[in-house]
């Protein structure tokens, strides 16, 4: 696709990045197939296609509108359609480019304004847990929205102390030891079985995603170069990996190279730190060799839903659903529509509530027909934010398949 770039944009890195992602398109309309708000909408510019159209004409000097503003709002981030591309387009880092520059452009609604801060400012702060404890103490009384938001109170369960030679980082996440902690000491307990020792840095905080998809590029950078400071001393001395159970942080933290490749200081330590970033499933193949005859799986039906973050942000697929199924789970992927969004979508669901409750109830009617007529005794997938959203729809339990296996350990 030609683009001639406005003269404010021209020789900048935002606008040589955004010119060599447009210039990638074909325009052939793939990726509206597999894109759910077009699917919800039949919008052409509540689709990838029609968005770019829109990112294309303000990058070449088109002042954009709030129309223009709400249009890339709706995108859920799925990256659905660079699963579908077959010209390579890498839209993510697009819509990070052309958000930022319509944001700067289009003021936006107070109240809106308003949610906006309080999501980017509050889910990262360390307010989040005595709040979220407050919230499931209150939980019965809560209205249902903001119950929708609330799991249920969780055990941890004990975390391992044993010592082993091999050692890898873990991110604990912002949100995710105050919603669900089990999945951070169960993650711990699987990899001690094998003998993989899992430290978490206190420092290293949130992956940066919420603010940087919130259009505050700068703090959602700020967060990751101190979580690059605060794991540098250890990759340093070798650690194996770092490991996400959470693929939303996971496909963000495997991007610290790419988003902060213009930063002298920190471009070459960003790349380690991508390198080195593993999603738990990654582990599995290994997982499921030195595991083999130890796990006592329960005999239940378990249906799995791979968040996008995951089948299209890390382009991992499979994975979960085969090596789960090699230590005695009955895991099966939905047949219907395994690809599209569940709603999530980071703070989306909130921001965007219409169309993310419309995604939610189609997606867990398609898991409860994956056995057929018998619906499933168990939802899992590998993201919190999926997790509680697809919740908060269902009275099944929705958990991470890491729980899932430890629960199975002897």
């Amino acid at each position: 696709m030609q683009t001639q770039l406005a003269p404010q944009y021209q020789g900048t890195s935002d606008g040589m990045a955004a010119e060599a992602i447009l210039r990638k398109c074909v325009h052939c309309g793939f990726c509206t197939a597999t894109c759910p708000t077009y699917q919800l909408l039949g919008d052409e510019l509540d689709g990838p296609r029609g968005r770019i159209y829109l990112m294309k004409q303000v990058l070449e000097g088109t002042v954009p509108t709030r129309k223009t503003q709400q249009h890339l709002d709706r995108c859920l981030t799925c990256r659905n359609c660079e699963t579908t591309c077959p010209s390579g387009v890498q839209y993510g880092h697009l819509l990070d480019i052309g958000r930022k520059l319509v944001d700067q452009q289009v003021p936006r609604p107070a109240t809106e304004r308003a949610l906006r801060w309080s999501l980017k400012e509050g889910l990262p702060s360390p307010a989040f847990g005595p709040a979220m404890a407050m919230g499931q103490m209150l939980r019965p009384m809560l209205p249902k929205a903001l119950k929708n938001k609330v799991p249920a109170k969780q055990s941890a369960k004990h975390w391992p102390t044993r010592t082993h030679e091999r050692k890898v980082l873990m991110l604990a996440g912002c949100v995710q030891p105050s919603m669900s902690p089990n999945i951070n000491s169960a993650t711990v307990r699987v990899l001690d079985a094998i003998g993989v020792q899992t430290l978490v840095v206190p420092k290293a905080g949130c992956c940066g995603a919420v603010k940087f998809h919130l259009n505050d590029h700068d703090g959602g950078m700020a967060q990751m170069r101190a979580n690059i400071d605060a794991w540098w001393p250890f990759v340093s001395r070798g650690v194996e990996g770092i490991v996400m159970n959470a693929s939303g942080c996971g496909v963000t933290v495997k991007d610290y190279g790419y988003i902060l490749r213009d930063d002298p200081a920190y471009a070459a330590k960003a790349k380690r730190i991508s390198e080195l970033t593993q999603d738990i499933s990654e582990w599995l193949p290994e997982l499921s060799q030195k595991l083999h005859g130890r796990v006592k799986a329960k005999a239940s039906r378990i249906a799995f839903h791979p968040p996008c973050s995951l089948q299209h942000g890390l382009q991992l697929r499979g994975g979960v659903e085969k090596y789960m199924g090699e230590l005695g789970f009955n895991v099966r992927l939905t047949g219907c529509e395994p690809h599209l969004c569940c709603g999530s979508a980071g703070t989306y669901s909130v921001l965007n509530p219409a169309i993310a409750y419309q995604l939610r109830d189609r997606k867990l009617g398609h898991l409860n027909s994956t056995f057929g007529p018998d619906k499933p005794d168990q939802i899992v997938s590998a993201n919190i934010g999926c997790i509680t959203h697809l919740q908060s729809g269902t009275s099944t339990p929705v958990r991470h398949w890491v729980e899932l296996l430890d629960e199975a350990l002897p």
